[in-house]
């Protein structure tokens, strides 16, 4: 199914080595792409930032709207090719790569939307005598040449929320994919292409050289960063980028949820399941922490067990499948040595605690591990949700907000009181109330807060992010 890409930066030539992509389901080979040089990429930065620079190559608004519009139709009719290969490249099951072409395809109508109901505004003038016989209005332009850098874990999605903003704002954008998974992202850019953007202001590489990576991220041409991925390479990456370039930074958590006596265990525990073995945990608010009073701390963990165990762990591609693979065999290794170091120390092992083969581990619930383990002070970002008991609802709000990450937190109760008390005292971006931590439509605002990131999410906010607000002051007798 995966084609020969070449290296999508008008000229380049590559550096004569190839980066292999391999299913992480059972490391078969799918293809192999040409890992862009440094020379590639200031081509690709030269060409970006030329047609910044000039006027008259930005593209007027109502070609932005046609290619988009085209776009999502030509990814409606190869909506089945573009999950499957999502799912056979980045281990996503197809019943949900499935959704998450349908979110991606919605995406980028969203970025549409945003296009025809985007506008600057009136600055208030003649309100003294300063400012007699004036008009001040603002308009929006596009910030600069975008640079993109993406995850895994939604190897068609992320895309789709870096790029389309920056093809609505009428940013040129080129785009790393992450190693694992650039298949997505060069097909979406192809249909770009084909819809009638023109390859210079949509450019995409993948590179097997750190130094060409930061090349690419901190040259000074460079108006706008966009990051999804390691906080720690994010964070870094921030601290080199050129004065004057702006940034935002999506990295991971290590989401909590707090359960109140009164909460529908029967209708929510299952939303924590699906939030928590979702894409096997590696998904940045996956469900992680859940914190329930000690009376029925050990029903909710039976409870999750019995739901996540039935789960169909297995082929990503095949109807069937609940819960993929990890990315990559280490991933499960570490997964499985830290769950080995919780129940060492402490932790009631309810289900899973197993590694099934070198691509996948089950579905693990542990209770009461200690709060010093790796499980409960670091992101997992594998198919392993915690329970603890509390006997204080403050003690369980100061063991979430305890870590350096704050992104998406839930609440579970049937008392209003007590849902907007933990709501205010929670750190967290988005609360949910009566929902799993992953809950998320891609117009609303996404943020991670601390080290979980920088900036805000979400295509309508991205939008806003990639463009200045030019501000005209017309003096006139007349006014």
């Amino acid at each position: 199914m995966a084609e020969n890409f070449s290296i999508m930066i008008p000229g380049a030539r590559g550096n004569g080595e190839h980066i292999k992509v391999v299913a992480p389901w059972d490391l078969s080979s799918i293809t192999e792409v040409p890992a862009a040089s440094a020379e590639d990429v200031d081509r690709a930065l030269e060409t970006a930032y030329a047609i910044f620079r000039n006027r008259d190559r930005w593209l007027p608004i109502p070609q932005r709207i046609e290619v988009l519009e085209k776009t999502a139709a030509l990814m409606e009719q190869q909506a089945e090719t573009l999950a499957l290969e999502a799912a056979r490249e980045g281990g996503k099951p197809l019943i949900d790569s499935r959704v998450e072409v349908a979110r991606a395809i919605d995406g980028v109508k969203n970025c549409i939307e945003v296009l025809r109901t985007e506008s600057g505004r009136e600055i208030p003038m003649g309100l003294n005598a300063a400012s007699t016989n004036r008009l001040a209005f603002t308009r929006k332009e596009p910030i600069g040449v975008v640079v993109a850098v993406s995850a895994f874990n939604h190897p068609l999605n992320l895309i789709v929320h870096q790029v389309g903003p920056a093809i609505a704002s009428g940013c040129p954008v080129i785009v790393k994919p992450a190693e694992d998974t650039p298949l997505s992202c060069f097909r979406f850019v192809n249909l770009l292409r084909e819809a009638g953007m023109p390859e210079e202001y949509c450019q995409a590489c993948v590179v097997n050289d750190l130094a060409v990576a930061e090349q690419l991220v901190t040259d000074a041409r460079v108006g706008f960063f966009s990051f999804i991925g390691s906080g720690k390479v994010g964070w870094m990456l921030r601290s080199k980028l050129t004065p004057g370039a702006r940034c935002a930074l999506e990295h991971g958590g290590a989401a909590p949820v707090i359960i109140d006596q009164t909460a529908d265990l029967d209708d929510t525990l299952p939303l924590l399941a699906k939030g928590g073995f979702y894409h096997a945990g590696q998904v940045c608010v996956s469900v992680q922490r859940v914190f329930a009073p000690r009376a029925i701390a050990a029903e909710v963990a039976d409870r999750l067990a019995s739901i996540a165990q039935p789960y169909v762990i297995g082929d990503p591609t095949a109807e069937k499948t609940e819960v993929g693979p990890l990315i990559r065999p280490r991933e499960v290794e570490r997964v499985a040595d830290w769950v080995t170091q919780a129940i060492a120390e402490g932790a009631d092992k309810i289900c899973g605690g197993e590694t099934l083969s070198q691509s996948t581990y089950a579905c693990t619930v542990l209770l009461d591990p200690p709060e010093s383990a790796l499980v409960s002070t670091q992101e997992i970002f594998g198919p392993v949700v915690c329970v603890y008991s509390y006997d204080n609802v403050d003690h369980a709000i100061a063991q979430a907000n305890s870590l350096p990450f704050a992104f998406q937190a839930s609440v579970l109760t049937k008392d209003l009181d007590f849902g907007l008390r933990c709501s205010r005292r929670l750190d967290a971006a988005t609360v949910m109330l009566n929902d799993h931590t992953a809950f998320r439509v891609d117009w609303m605002p996404f943020a991670g807060l601390r080290q979980s990131g920088l900036g805000v999410g979400g295509i309508p906010y991205t939008f806003e992010d990639m463009q200045i607000e030019k501000q005209i002051v017309l003096r006139s007798k007349e006014l």
